[in-house]
């Protein structure tokens, strides 16, 4: 057998990862080298100084445990016959799955795209498979055909083709439908509390070793069923703590503020049309506002000169919405209708008031994600079931998934009067959505500990805290 020359590379979170020719000539080009310049916490990075890690070693990291992941199975499960093509194609899915990202990585297609392009569709997803066709195409990478590509594609996507051969269980890797277990969650959860300092006690290398196909699926030994509970609730405590901050929400605010007012300039929501456009666009897109002279961007400069001061918008209230009313309730409760209830002495108008709906949960929605893994145990190893929660451990939650509404203002000095017009909206509320067959009626209250003082400005609290 000839020898193959590889590069290692020392990784905080895996230890040394073997680089072979296939990776090299995908990593080493423009379009995945523009990964160095995508924060993988977007603008997090703002409040969580440590997290300054970027798309392009999370991706070499997915790429490794996608690789250990199909190797271990091909070890362990000689009868599967999973060719060398298999074992490449899925690495090379890991390495992939993210070049489709745009600045800031999730505020530019969940936020930015849909107030750009209202109606649009576009995904990350969608634009790495681009990037991955202008990769090829601009490389002259002849090493993977057509049917590699689509392959490829197909695993990033997580969505098997209906003439698959019946290897369904490769599609549980890099972007897992069915529970949401697969090595792209196994390194970000990993890398993002190793990055801001939160501590996480699952381990995620117990859970590839314990691993084996029953029936075309993924399973785990049973043992490994509460390693995989604490995954799902570190996964839910990074985005409470880390994603969803209220800081940070902020700082994404201006930061889509910033995208919009420049995008007729810059012409920013038509690149993810465009490769070779697409492909410029970073991070870095700031910098680029920063050094233009166009009077049309002044504004987009004044808000990030006021990032950098750290004179960001700010926070006004927030509410944990009732499951079955979280819907009716995110519809009512807008700019528009706060500002129908201001007082005569109140002088802020719809564009200071920003509200914004977060969805946390353990990954599979209002559902206990658990709930759609199978298990195994060593005395049946091919028969796969399901394990009840309660077998699993009494102290586990009821519910699954929450709805948080935030109200910011553009004004520091609004935020009081916004605050008080918002809870007389709330009150309202309260007393006029109906009941639903599933729930009693809303009752949203207001957090005593956010309750702004009427003769307490925001600029009196911060020169308290200074004397203080």
């Amino acid at each position: 057998m000839p020898f193959e020359k590889s590069t290692y590379i020392n990784d905080p979170i895996h230890g040394y990862i073997r680089l072979n020719k296939d990776m090299l000539q995908i990593i080493d080009t423009p379009q995945f080298q523009r990964l160095r310049s995508l924060k993988q916490l977007g603008t997090s990075y703002f409040v969580f100084p440590g997290g300054s890690h970027n798309r392009f070693e999370h991706c070499i990291g997915t790429a490794f445990l996608a690789g250990e992941v199909i190797e271990g199975l091909a070890q362990r499960q000689p009868e599967l016959e999973i060719s060398a093509r298999d074992i490449r194609c899925v690495t090379l899915a890991g390495l992939c799955h993210d070049l489709g990202h745009g600045p800031f990585s999730h505020i530019f297609d969940n936020k930015f795209i849909p107030q750009a392009m209202p109606g649009s569709k576009w995904s990350h997803e969608m634009g790495s498979e681009m990037m991955l066709d202008h990769l090829i195409d601009d490389n002259h990478i002849d090493t993977l055909d057509s049917s590699d590509v689509s392959f490829i594609k197909q695993l990033i996507r997580g969505c098997a083709p209906h003439s698959s051969d019946g290897k369904m269980f490769l599609f549980d890797i890099v972007a897992n439908k069915r529970n949401g277990v697969d090595v792209d969650r196994f390194d970000y959860v990993q890398r993002d509390c190793y990055n801001v300092g939160v501590r996480t006690s699952y381990d995620f290398s117990r859970l590839m070793l314990n691993s084996r196909v029953i029936g075309d699926e993924i399973c785990y030994n049973q043992k490994e069923a509460f390693n995989l509970t604490e995954m799902f609730h570190t996964r839910y405590s990074l985005h409470k703590r880390v994603y969803s901050h209220r800081a940070g929400k902020a700082f994404e605010l201006m930061m889509v503020d910033i995208m919009l007012i420049a995008d007729p300039v810059l012409r920013i929501s038509e690149a993810i049309t465009d490769p070779r456009r697409y492909q410029l666009l970073t991070d870095n897109i700031v910098h680029d506002i920063e050094r233009s002279s166009e009077p049309e961007l002044q504004p987009a400069r004044d808000l990030i000169t006021r990032i950098y001061r750290r004179d960001t918008y700010k926070f006004v209230d927030e509410y944990l919405l009732p499951p079955d009313q979280a819907s009716a309730i995110s519809s009512a409760v807008t700019a528009a209708a706060i500002v129908g209830f201001r007082t005569d002495n109140d002088d802020f108008v719809e564009r200071d008031v920003l509200i914004n709906i977060g969805r946390i949960n353990y990954g599979k929605g209002r559902e206990n994600p658990i709930d759609h893994v199978r298990f195994y145990s060593n005395y049946a190893p091919n028969e796969k079931y399901a394990i009840d929660r309660e077998m699993i451990s009494l102290c586990v939650p009821e519910k699954y998934e929450e709805r948080i509404l935030r109200i910011y203002t553009r004004s520091s000095d609004k935020r009081g009067q916004i605050q008080r017009a918002a809870r007389r909206l709330v009150n309202k509320l309260n007393r006029d959505l109906p009941a639903t067959p599933n729930s009693s009626p809303p009752s949203m209250t207001p957090n005593r500990g956010l309750t702004i003082p009427d003769n307490r400005t925001v600029a009196d609290s911060k020169r308290r805290r200074l004397l203080f």
